[in-house]
């Protein structure tokens, strides 16, 4: 069974690889520098300081989602659970929070995540060549819209 918390310190290194397993996954796109340092930077700067949602699986974290307000900033589910309900989970959670206004950028070259979030509801409201880094990297972003 499927329960969300939120982020302890503690989390940091398990999430982080949770993070490095399914960016492997899904993010092969990225050069091998690249991925070093946005690896560094999600292990020393961003999942130590952020508070994120922590997806447990009977008690151990099988993934995380890091939210601004109404946006979602990272969505990432262990590898050997991915399409098992754990991501569209995490996005019930953020619905009941914020209701239908949620948003979210992805990379574009990232077919599964792009496919996830078409399919749970999201529409493309607009694209940027780069990512936030500057980096070649075209990011779309797509908000919730119900029916």
């Amino acid at each position: 069974m499927i329960t969300i918390r939120k982020s302890t310190s503690s989390d940091a290194p398990v999430l982080s690889d949770i993070w490095r397993d399914s960016a492997l996954a899904t993010h092969d796109f990225l050069s091998q520098n690249d991925f070093k340092e946005i690896e560094a930077m999600v292990r020393e700067q961003y999942l130590p300081n952020a508070e994120v949602w922590v997806a447990e699986d009977a008690g151990k974290p099988v993934g995380f989602m890091g939210m601004t307000d109404s946006h979602i900033d990272s969505l990432f589910i262990a590898p050997n659970l991915r399409g098992k309900g754990v991501g569209k989970h995490m996005l019930a959670h953020a619905k009941s929070l914020f209701g239908d206004k949620l948003t979210v950028d992805v990379n574009e070259q990232n077919s599964q995540g792009v496919g996830f979030y078409l399919h749970m509801g999201f529409q493309q409201t607009g694209r940027s060549e780069q990512d936030d880094q500057g980096k070649p990297y075209p990011i779309l972003h797509l908000k919730l819209i119900t029916a």
